[in-house]
Parts: structure tokens; C-alpha cells; sequence
């Protein structure tokens, strides 16, 4: 590897991908990178492509790499395309960072997470909050018996999309392609897939024999073959209950979090702020916020200078048997239309604001709790 800025190519550079393009003009501008190509079905225009000097453009991803000799591929692509795209790169001699969900299934996950092994290729999965310096400091507080025993976990996600959300792509809100294909769309596995990363890896339960049971409640609003208000509670080897409640239908969206339920307090994690709450008997409430390592950053320091990386794929292996409990699941429950409401563009459940919240809080489903969906 050379000292100067190491080539990378972007696979998908548009909808989420534009998120990844500005953050590799960020690290272009600091010398840590160089971006060689973009793979798009439609190339980038010179105004998507201010700050970068005429990267090459291709929809051939194989082709773009050889093309290029890229050290470091990001792959922000349809699910159902990263575990062959993933394979395509590691046996080009590049590393990988993936976008989340990382595969549509467990078996698509093991394929790509054991090829890329094999290959002798870095992979980083995109789970961005997995990277916040509050994980640690929420760890380093349980350890210390600030909250007392861990009783639990909860998590909690109310934000609204509207129609066009769920027709953005062709794979938008699907469970599978019209060919069988995998896709899992679903609220829990893809737009508050964080939500579960994070419960999760507050636990410290990341691999997949650390589940040992999941039950799910999938419903819909909207018309789509996918999830979009749901619940899971996932039982640890630990012991730990863990719960998330997500919805993309919320009366008043707000900031997803989880809470780490004690015996002598909680710890509440804003995770997309990585703003911290402790609350504890004796004690009046503290509040900080913390910083975050960026993944891509993370990956290039692992290749330079053999860093550990943050989340590599058996750091999201119990995530992995969300997913596939998701994808083999009963069709999600379509909510009758007296539960939800329009509000211009979009669909609202009635009251699940209130029962995401009261999902985390007490560690329950949406059938245990007084009013359900």
C-alpha cells in the first residue's frame, strides 16, 4: 500500500449513495483518499461530481475495478446485490465497506461474509452508530454498576415516509423480487435497522448464538409487501430481553433511541445524535455527547495501519438472525384501514407513538400492551 491516497470506487451513488459520495470528498479533501470510479446505471453529471477530479464511470463493477486497481470498494447498492458485488471485489484485491442491511438472508449473509474471508479482503458493514464513542462509554457505565443489573433493553423508532419512499426503487417495500429473489425490505431490517445493531451491541450480543429467540409482530399501513410498523422482542444468552418498536407511519417522527433498563436506573442512547441520558436513584440526570469514528475512515486506518475494525460481519451475525427471521416470517398483518389515517402523501397509525414509546419502556409487544395496531 502507498503512502498517497488510496483509490476508491463507489458502487451506487445516488438516493443513500449520495451520502457516501460527500463523506469521500471529505476525506479526498484530506488527502486519505482518491475517488477512481463510480458504478451507476446512469453516470454522475459534473454537478454530482464538483470536488472530484473525472473519476471513471461504469456500470460494469468488475469492469471499474480492473479498470481502476480501487484498494477500497463502498457498495451502496440494492440488498439484493451486495453479497455478489462484495465477492466481486474482495477477489479484485479490494476492501469493502457495505452498506446495511448487509444481505436479504442468513445464508446470503454467511456466503458473502465467509467468501470475503477467503479472499483475504477487509469488510466494514455500514451500521454507522456502531462506531459512536457512546457504545463504549454506556458499556464502561453498565460495567461500573451506574444502573445497577441490566433487566433489559428497549428500543424505539417512530418516523414517517411518505408514498414516494415506498416507490424510490423497484425493490422499494419488497419482501422478494416478482423473481423469487430475496429482498426484505422491511422497516426492522433496513430504515431503522439501527435501531436493532444498537440494541444489540449494547447487550454485547453479537453473535448469532448469542439469540436465543425471536418474536415478531409485522404489520403494514401502507401498501407495500414489507413491514413498516412492527415489533421484535429478542431474548439473549445473556438472559436479556431486547426489544425494538419501529414505524415509518408516526403521528410526530422523532429521534429513534434505546434504553438500557437497570435495576437502579436507565441509560437512554439517542444513537443517530450519540447524545447520552443516565438516570439513576440518588442521583440527578447526566447528560453527555460523544464523538464517532467514521467507518470509512476506520477501514482506511485498518488497511494502513491494521486498525480494528468496528464492524466486521460477525459483528452483525445476531442482527443477521433478525433478518432472516423477517424474511421467513408469515406475510406482515395489514392494518385495517380504521387504525390509520392519511395525511397528504403518507399513512399515520393511530396512537403508535405512544406505543413505540411504551414498547421500549416497558420491554413489551404491541399485543401486550393496552392498545395495539
Amino acid at each position: 500500500m502507498t503512502a498517497g491516497p488510496i483509490p476508491v470506487v463507489l458502487a451506487g451513488a445516488r438516493g443513500h449513495g449520495r451520502w457516501h459520495l460527500d463523506n469521500i470528498r471529505r476525506l479526498q479533501q484530506q488527502g486519505l483518499v482518491r475517488l477512481a470510479g463510480v458504478c451507476e446505471l446512469r453516470p454522475l453529471d459534473p454537478h454530482e461530481l464538483d470536488g472530484f477530479d473525472s473519476p471513471a464511470q461504469s456500470a460494469d463493477f468488475a469492469a471499474l475495478l480492473d479498470a481502476t486497481g480501487a484498494r477500497i470498494a463502498v457498495i451502496c447498492t440494492p440488498i439484493d446485490t451486495h453479497t455478489p458485488l462484495a465477492l466481486t471485489a474482495a477477489r479484485r484485491g479490494a476492501h469493502i465497506l457495505l452498506e446495511k442491511p448487509p444481505a436479504p438472508s442468513y445464508a446470503e449473509f454467511r456466503r458473502m461474509a465467509d467468501g470475503v474471508r477467503e479472499a483475504g479482503a477487509a469488510c466494514q458493514i455500514g451500521f454507522q452508530s456502531l462506531g459512536s464513542h457512546a457504545l463504549p462509554a454506556i458499556a464502561d457505565l453498565i460495567a461500573g454498576g451506574a444502573i445497577g443489573e441490566v433487566t433489559g433493553i428497549g428500543a424505539a423508532g417512530a418516523w414517517a415516509r411518505d408514498e414516494a419512499y415506498f416507490r424510490r426503487s423497484p425493490w422499494a417495500g419488497k419482501r422478494r423480487l416478482d423473481d423469487g429473489t430475496d429482498v426484505v425490505d422491511g422497516v426492522l431490517t433496513n430504515p431503522l435497522a439501527h435501531a436493532v445493531a444498537t440494541a444489540l451491541a449494547l447487550d454485547g450480543s453479537a453473535r448469532a448464538d448469542d439469540v436465543t429467540g425471536i418474536e415478531l409482530e409485522l404489520a403494514r399501513a401502507n401498501d407495500i409487501e414489507a413491514d413498516d410498523t412492527s415489533c421484535v422482542r429478542i431474548t439473549t444468552a445473556r438472559g436479556t430481553p431486547v426489544t425494538v418498536a419501529v414505524t415509518l407511519c408516526a403521528e410526530q417522527p422523532g429521534e429513534p433511541y434505546v434504553v438500557v433498563h437497570g435495576s437502579h436506573g436507565r441509560i437512554t442512547l439517542w444513537y443517530k445524535q450519540d447524545r447520552v441520558l443516565v438516570q439513576r436513584a440518588g442521583h440527578g440526570p447526566m447528560e453527555t455527547v460523544h464523538g464517532r469514528t467514521d467507518l470509512l475512515e476506520n477501514l482506511i486506518a485498518h488497511v494502513r495501519d491494521g486498525e480494528n475494525l468496528l464492524v466486521p460481519p460477525d459483528r452483525t451475525d445476531a442482527f443477521m438472525r433478525l433478518v432472516e427471521a423477517v424474511r421467513t416470517a408469515p406475510e406482515p398483518r395489514r392494518l385495517p384501514e380504521g387504525s390509520w389515517y392519511a395525511d397528504g402523501d403518507r399513512r399515520v397509525v393511530k396512537g403508535i407513538d405512544g406505543l413505540v414509546h411504551a414498547s421500549a419502556d416497558t420491554l413489551s409487544l404491541f399485543s401486550e400492551l393496552e392498545s395495539s395496531p
